[in-house]
């Protein structure tokens, strides 16, 4: 029987654009370029490997966004994934992590799983809870934070390195895992790969196909939200500390001040 592994994969401001809200608060994702988020392409990486150790495997990725966000679903598919599922929806704007976990567990449900891989935390919320709440709502184990991570014998098993102590964990299938930015650098997609992922199919859903009320996600069922935000100050010169004798005194007066000491 073959594998079916699925990654959840997000669709991300670039950070190194001038990111902005919106009026509601939200994240305006209009006047910023998106990309797959980083952390997430380390997933991808881990389901590759899995799949290329395993006698017969299929790896889907999975993502909940707008139309755009189908070019993370494309970036995956080029590094090597077979399938993509996208889920958009009106509806689905202002979603917080916990509408997300519900979409993506209805979804990971439909499409049939052994394994959820996803990454550590996505590079614009850096929440980092999404995949404790996916497992919870799937009624499956979690493995999460693995710098390792392997699939045999209906187990997945991992490593964990913590700053203290390194720990071996494992998990029956069907779970759910992620994995960190130590886990193994992510391949770069070939002409080939780029070209392949063109004809590889992408599945649309939105909230009546995974029977998902409105009011259960985007802003209003949102049970986080922001309530304000302030522009950040333009950049300034800065201080200027002349070491006439004085140099470390004055920058140590100078980080006291700043609450760094």
């Amino acid at each position: 029987m073959s594998l079916r592994i699925v990654v959840c994969v997000k669709y991300v401001p670039d950070a190194t654009g001038d990111r902005h809200f919106n009026e509601d608060l939200t994240t305006d994702r209009e006047s910023v370029d998106g990309l797959l988020s980083e952390l997430d392409e380390y997933a991808v990486e881990q389901a590759l490997q899995i799949s290329e150790d395993a006698d017969d495997a299929e790896v889907t990725v999975l993502t909940v966004g707008p139309e755009d966000a189908n070019d993370a679903l494309r970036k995956a598919l080029s590094m090597g994934a077979d399938k993509a599922v996208h889920v958009e929806d009106d509806d689905l704007h202002g979603t917080d992590a916990l509408g997300t976990s519900l979409v993506l567990a209805k979804a990971v449900e439909k499409t049939g799983y052994d394994l959820v891989i996803c990454g550590m935390a996505s590079t614009d919320g850096t929440m980092g809870v999404l995949p404790a709440m996916l497992a919870e709502r799937l009624g499956v184990p979690q493995v999460t934070l693995l710098s390792e991570v392997a699939v045999s014998d209906g187990k997945v098993t991992g490593r964990r390195d913590g700053d203290a102590a390194t720990e071996h964990l494992e998990a029956s299938l069907p779970a759910v895992v992620s994995v960190t930015d130590l886990s193994g650098e992510a391949r770069y997609p070939s002409f080939k790969g780029i070209m392949a992922a063109k004809k590889k199919p992408v599945e649309s859903l939105d909230l009546d196909d995974l029977d998902i009320d409105a009011d259960d996600v985007g802003l209003e069922g949102a049970w986080t939200k922001v309530t304000d935000a302030t522009e950040r100050p333009p950049r300034t010169a800065g201080t200027v500390v002349e070491d006439g004798g004085e140099g470390g005194k004055q920058l140590a007066e100078f980080l006291a001040g700043k609450k760094f000491i």
